[in-house]
């Protein structure tokens, strides 16, 4: 018996890893960083090191993506061109060429626009900032070019780097072993000529919520024309660790210089609110037409440390599936499972609203959506117009308990004038006509 449980036991911890950084709503969502090795040096290779995020709606955002991996041998880096180490270690051992870094687990950064156009590689210099698929396919590639030194000089002899890490721009992404598969085949300008890389190998990283944080990072209130009732944050949903940290929205530390510097660390400085959430989107059902309804999105913004550039806000309902129009935001239907279209992507237009300023008068995006009735599925009761599921920037906010939802009246409430205005224009009706 022991050893079925025990035997039970590692498979359930085998299987965590994997389950905790599956995305339903994207299911073959993930960051592959490809290594093509272009050429050989007498000690070594040059090699291009691309970064492609698939993730539908999951970007990385400044401060921008840290690359790291262990070497497999004694290998340095002579060189790097778009991107740079963060540290050189010790490299006292080399006479006249000194390499750009001799640390046996180097950490990667990305260069900052402007960088001089000696120093760029394509698709280099972005600050690390990395756009989602979904939002902006051109914008999801990140490269650079890496010598490395004291490596092999042939396919068999080369070891490929192990221990991959990525921060995107903190935890939550997690990296497996390096693979070797087919080399990647280049075209020339002219289109009539393939070229292919000496040897390839990819490293797939996908992130999981689970491990970037203890606590949710947006919450979603609620509100409808039908119901006085508005239905807030659950209290302390994004946990309440931070309560006495917080700043109030008319304290006068707000007007101190450099209050509004992010750091490094990314610590947030959040407006005092009883959930304690740095995002709140709000969802409103607003308006009932014959064939359509109305609803308004309301994202708020309580950090005052944090612009979200290129923002997005995901959501579930069933009747994303006949959206007839977006104002002010930018739509796309999220479609992972081919027969169930009921997922959907905004987004800011871009120089428009893609940049979420932080706390404060700014700090506010909206937009309202039209959507078209199936007669079949619409319904206001039970909740059902508000949404199943939300996201921002990819992570899963906390939604209110269902029986706090807005509730649709069983009946409309009765006015004595109004009974009494009716019982008089029947008592005048029956003396007319009698």
């Amino acid at each position: 018996m022991r050893g079925l449980i025990g035997v039970a036991g590692f498979f359930l911890i085998a299987l965590i890893p994997h389950t905790v950084a599956f995305d339903p709503l994207d299911p073959n969502g993930n960051i592959t960083i490809k290594w093509d090795v272009m050429s050989w040096t007498p000690d070594g290779y040059v090699a291009t090191v691309t970064m492609n995020n698939f993730q539908m709606y999951r970007h990385i955002m400044t401060p921008g993506w840290t690359l790291g991996w262990t070497w497999a041998k004694k290998e340095v880096i002579w060189s790097m061109v778009g991107a740079q180490t963060t540290e050189q270690g010790d490299c006292s051992k080399f006479k006249g060429n000194i390499p750009h870094c001799c640390k046996k687990n180097p950490t990667v950064v990305d260069l900052l626009p402007g960088t001089p156009y000696n120093q760029q590689f394509t698709n280099c210099c972005k600050g690390g900032v990395l756009a989602s698929w979904g939002q902006d396919p051109q914008s999801s590639v990140s490269a650079f070019q890496v010598s490395v030194g004291q490596a092999g000089t042939t396919n068999k002899t080369v070891k490929l780097p192990k221990n991959f890490t990525l921060l995107g721009p903190g935890p939550g992404y997690t990296c497996g072993p390096a693979k070797i598969v087919p080399p990647t085949k280049f075209f020339t300008p002219d289109l009539r000529r393939k070229t292919q890389a000496l040897m390839t190998w990819n490293v797939t990283c996908t992130y999981s919520q689970f491990l970037a944080r203890k606590h949710p990072s947006c919450c979603v209130s609620m509100s409808s024309f039908y119901n006085e009732t508005i239905t807030t944050c659950p209290s302390c949903a994004c946990g309440c660790e931070n309560r006495n940290k917080c700043i109030k929205s008319d304290s006068k530390l707000l007007s101190v210089v450099g209050v509004n510097t992010p750091r490094k660390d990314n610590a947030p400085l959040i407006q005092c609110t009883h959930h304690m959430c740095p995002i709140r989107v709000h969802w409103h059902v607003k308006l009932n037409y014959k064939d359509y309804w109305r609803v308004k999105l309301t994202v708020t913004n309580f950090n005052y440390r944090i612009n979200y550039t290129q923002w997005t806000l995901v959501v579930q309902h069933p009747n994303l599936n006949n959206v007839t129009q977006v104002f002010s935001f930018d739509y796309k239907p999220l479609v992972p499972y081919q027969s169930i279209n009921d997922t959907g992507m905004f987004y800011g237009m871009k120089f428009y609203n893609d940049l979420l300023m932080e706390a404060g008068p700014s700090g506010t995006v909206q937009s309202e959506v039209l959507l078209q009735k199936d007669k079949e599925t619409f319904s206001f009761n039970q909740g059902w117009a508000f949404p199943r599921k939300v996201y921002f920037n990819g992570d899963e906010c906390m939604l209110p308990p269902p029986d706090t939802y807005p509730y649709l009246p069983n009946s409309a409430h009765r006015s004595p004038a109004a009974f009494t205005t009716l019982l008089f224009s029947l008592l005048f009706l029956f003396t007319i006509l009698f």
